[in-house]
């Protein structure tokens, strides 16, 4: 236990450690500009941050690791996370030429690159994740097409083409409202037709109630370009058999998801695999709930430990 134990922590410091705890779940420390930047309360004086930030250190609650801030007095997270950051570099080329490859298919509107690789880490095990936003009433036929073109041109496999998330232009505001959710809308990276991710982050400023501090991420989006085949296919299927095929892509994935996940409960398949004509959402490990579960857990471990009780 430590041997402040009774030190009672100011709101700052308490902000402080949550921040750090979210970030551990994923056993990345952070820079002091990171720290700063996903605080969960609005810093307006950095003098008083870096204050109690400091008091916090010398308390043994959170550790300096040569510029890098942890709950963890463990060096190696630093050089793992160092290494997956040099790592992530190497996919960033790769993300966008494939983000603009997705922004080339029907009906596909926007494109962005989120995950791990929009915080700039990589590890050996990771994909390239994609946040797809369709044309309204063609979301399953825009995300058919991408599958099969995982499934038989990069025989299946999701290390550089994982498109896990999809949209449509009518319904962008995200109705999972939390700091999992905030932190990957803030994070994401628009990568193809940046002016409809402006949309989709006004849409979804509630985000910035969890994060006030965190800048959007820079416009290094592709704009919309006309492609002769994705308009001809858009112009062929702009009708009723476009709607039949597109109510038919969703009725046969969900009937497969139902039997190859029955395994998760109705309420956590609601939300990791939400299937509407609108959405959908390939989730089966439901990492949003283990996070957010795993952050509970922590500051639980972190309260009982030091024997007090986080504002």
């Amino acid at each position: 236990m430590n041997t402040t134990s009774s030190s009672k922590l100011t709101l700052l410091q308490s902000c402080i450690v949550k921040t750090l705890i979210y970030f551990d779940v994923f056993s990345y420390p952070l820079t002091v500009g990171e720290l700063f930047k996903y605080m969960q309360i609005e810093l307006k004086n950095e003098t008083a941050f870096l204050f109690e930030l400091n008091s916090l250190c010398e308390k043994q609650f959170v550790y300096n690791l040569n510029g890098y801030y942890s709950l963890k007095n463990q060096h190696e997270q630093v050089e793992k996370r160092l290494t997956g950051n040099k790592y992530a570099e190497t996919f960033v080329p790769k993300a966008f030429k494939n983000a603009k490859l997705i922004g080339s298919f029907p009906f596909v509107r926007g494109v962005g690159i989120s995950g791990s690789l929009s915080k700039g880490y990589m590890d050996e095990s990771g994909d390239i994740d994609f946040f797809i936003i369709t044309e309204p009433e063609r979301l399953w036929i825009a995300r058919t097409l991408l599958i099969l073109y995982k499934k038989i041109f990069l025989l299946n496999s999701r290390k550089y083409f994982c498109v896990n998330y999809f949209i449509d232009t009518n319904h962008l505001e995200i109705p999972d409202k939390n700091i999992f959710t905030a932190t990957e809308i803030l994070t994401l990276i628009p990568a193809y037709n940046s002016n409809l991710f402006k949309d989709f982050l006004d849409i979804n400023n509630w985000a910035m109630n969890y994060l006030p501090n965190k800048p959007l991420a820079q416009n290094e989006a592709s704009k919309m370009r006309h492609h002769f085949i994705k308009n001809k296919v858009e112009k062929i299927l702009n009708n009723k058999l476009g709607d039949y095929f597109d109510a038919l892509f969703m009725k046969l994935t969900l009937r497969k998801w139902k039997s190859k996940f029955k395994y998760i409960e109705s309420i956590d398949f609601e939300l990791a695999m939400r299937t509407r004509k609108y959405v959908s959402k390939h989730h089966p490990q439901g990492f949003q709930q283990r996070v957010l579960s795993k952050i509970e857990e922590k500051i639980s471990e972190f309260e009982f430990k030091n024997n007090l009780k986080l504002n």
